[in-house]
């Protein structure tokens, strides 16, 4: 598994020749933010789980900083931020709306419907949604809390238990392998 991954991510010399990070390669070209097993890989699932909920553009940065805290895989936790992306987050704020509405249960919240998104320039997508989200106030914002903990807890979960059966396959084909040898 870890060889299917690693073709997917950039590699340590990607990082460190580029001239942009190259003022912070001393802490993000640690080893262990590199380094591709069961416990990194589902930590930096669960950090791009959690981050991909941070609004606007600072979801990377969030995860960059939490991958170095935690130190689990940089680049898996990057790529996992991008599945809230301009076709899902409409449908992930709604979700955390009505998870923050039942949890606020004060019943006074009106809901305001999404903007249509007419214009062709995506600097005002942004900015219509961002006015959107902010008029939606607390239920939005305890819901995006509950929603992106659950979603990290349940991905991480997920991919520990998905490496685990993983290897428990490639070890029984071994083991069927070596019982019966092709002549």
């Amino acid at each position: 598994m870890r060889k299917r991954l690693k073709r997917f991510l950039p590699d340590h010399e990607t990082v460190s020749s580029n001239r942009w990070l190259r003022p912070f390669a001393s802490t993000l070209l640690h080893p262990r933010l590199w380094h591709l097993n069961r416990h990194s890989a589902a930590g930096a699932v669960a950090v791009g789980m959690f981050c991909g909920l941070i609004p606007g553009p600072l979801q990377m940065l969030g995860a960059a900083i939490c991958c170095v805290a935690f130190r689990v895989n940089l680049p898996l936790a990057l790529i996992t931020t991008l599945y809230s992306n301009p076709i899902t987050i409409v449908p992930l704020y709604l979700l955390a709306f009505g998870i923050g509405s039942l949890i606020v249960g004060d019943g006074e919240f009106d809901f305001t419907p999404p903007p249509g998104l007419n214009s062709i320039n995506p600097a005002h997508w942004v900015a219509d949604l961002l006015t959107w989200a902010t008029s939606l106030g607390k239920p939005l914002f305890i819901g995006l809390v509950v929603l992106a903990a659950s979603l990290s807890v349940f991905s991480y979960l997920a991919v520990r238990w998905g490496w685990r059966l993983w290897l428990i396959r490639q070890w029984r084909q071994r083991q069927s392998r070596r019982r019966h040898p092709q002549s």
